[in-house]
């Protein structure tokens, strides 16, 4: 039987860091170039939030890890197809001077995500 988060979350995804790797995504399908140094450590970047949060501790069964790598794997992909659409897209048909909005929604995701997983491990919990 499946418990839910403390969130009230029941889905298979940790809602949290998917939306970091959703932006982290977005940004690198924005700025990245190939064989360029940043590129290779925001792959990198992009790799471990995609795999490592299927370890993190929680209240809810876990999927098997073939369906998370799957569902994960498909947010970073919308992710980088939405990405490089915005990169074409500056100044024809948004604005130049949004050019770092993916970057400040990442920031504003990550710390929101920080904050989540540090109260889940820091709570009081009473002793059995």
């Amino acid at each position: 039987m499946k418990r839910t988060s403390d969130f009230g979350l029941s889905g298979t995804f940790v809602i949290d860091t998917t939306f970091v790797l959703f932006f982290l995504a977005l940004e690198y399908g924005r700025s990245a170039t190939m064989l360029a140094f940043d590129a290779t450590l925001m792959a990198i970047t992009m790799l471990m939030v995609l795999v490592l949060p299927y370890f993190l501790a929680s209240n809810i069964e876990k999927p098997p890890f073939s369906n998370w790598m799957i569902g994960r794997s498909a947010v970073a992909l919308a992710g980088i197809v939405t990405g490089i659409a915005f990169k074409q897209s500056l100044g024809v048909v948004v604005p130049e001077s949004i050019r770092f909005m993916p970057m400040t929604l990442l920031i504003v995701a990550s710390m929101i995500s920080c904050y989540i997983q540090f109260y889940g491990l820091l709570k009081l919990r009473l002793a059995k």
